[in-house]
């Protein structure tokens, strides 16, 4: 996955595979399946999202945000539904803004319900194949309920389904004509905590096939298990884009925090405290709370502290490089 944020956002790789393809790319470079260029979107004088850019490969992207961010709005522009106010949205190469062969490449999966509650499970993804134009609708239809575990509830009507079991039979929908590209709102409201794994390792193994998917989600555990590549809106802008553990360590204006459990947590905290990379140290009943500016040469200090004070390390765990800590700081910031 590349991305591509704001100017003033924080960036995890700026790297040149990053920076977006142009539509008019020569014959041969391979565009991003996904490309917001300056994208804004407003209704009347409210700013949904505000001067967005960012491209997307194959792979899955979690995007986050509190509630009013903007991802739906980003979710629906990439989906057709929307045409956005300002900038270029590429899908595929291609606006997807009322193109229909667009459409063909594309699963969406909304947060609101959008199901006919008389349908049962199988007539809705059959419903979905006839109007993606698949030749084999029954066929697509039975793979697709396979997918998402859902063949010995099929033939109920959606009505009496569970709110997990709407949002596998909806997920269902979304991948019966074979999309390149996933755009998925909260997909894994409601779903008990067997049918979440099971839908987050689909996620993963329709990435390693080469599709692009991008989900959005405020469960931040999801994200996590599913991948490490985010996109971070806030107030409708893109506040960070890339694998969430690159971006803590740039951070540099927030402390990292280390636990450190050795033999004698006492001694060793003497002899931490007298290095100038180190600002705080706390005895626990974990061990060693210790806060550092400087990660990298912490984890060369360690060592060496431990040995000049003749102790032995028994483990070193990073106390906040967790992706709830990168998005309380983006979102607070």
């Amino acid at each position: 996955m590349t991305a591509q944020p704001a100017p003033d956002s924080l960036a995890a790789s700026p790297a040149p595979t990053a920076s977006p393809v142009p539509a008019s790319a020569p014959a041969g470079a391979v565009a991003p399946a996904i490309q917001l260029s300056h994208v804004a979107r407003w209704y009347g004088n409210v700013v949904a999202v505000n001067d967005v850019s960012f491209t997307l490969g194959a792979g899955v992207t979690g995007l986050l945000g509190p509630n009013g961010a903007g991802k739906t709005t980003v979710l629906h522009m990439l989906a057709g539904f929307l045409a956005p106010s300002a900038g270029q949205v590429l899908v595929l190469g291609r606006g997807p803004h009322r193109d229909p062969s667009v459409y063909r490449q594309i699963g969406l999966v909304p947060e609101r319900e959008a199901v006919y509650p008389f349908l049962t499970g199988l007539d809705y993804v059959r419903f979905n194949a006839r109007l993606q134009g698949m030749r084999n609708v029954d066929g697509a239809a039975l793979r697709a309920i396979e997918l998402v575990g859902m063949e010995d509830s099929m033939d109920r009507a959606i009505g009496t389904y569970s709110k997990g079991m709407r949002q596998r039979i909806k997920v269902a929908g979304s991948l019966v004509h074979d999309p390149q590209v996933l755009l998925l709102d909260e997909p894994f409201n409601g779903m008990d905590p067997r049918n979440r794994i099971s839908m987050m390792d689909l996620l993963g193994t329709l990435a390693e096939q080469g599709r692009t998917i991008l989900f959005s989600s405020h469960i931040l555990e999801e994200v996590e298990r599913v991948g490490t590549e985010i996109l971070v809106m806030v107030a409708g802008r893109l506040a960070a884009s890339g694998d969430f553990r690159a971006i803590r360590t740039l951070m540099t204006d927030r402390p990292h925090s280390i636990t450190v459990r050795s033999s004698d947590d006492r001694r060793l905290a003497t002899t931490l405290m007298a290095d100038p990379a180190v600002f705080a140290v706390e005895l626990t009943q974990a061990g060693l709370s210790i806060q550092t500016a400087q990660l990298g040469a912490f984890r060369r200090l360690v060592a060496g502290a431990s040995r000049a004070a003749g102790v032995r390390l028994l483990e070193v765990v990073p106390a906040d490089e967790s992706l709830e800590s990168v998005f309380d700081y983006l979102v607070r910031r």
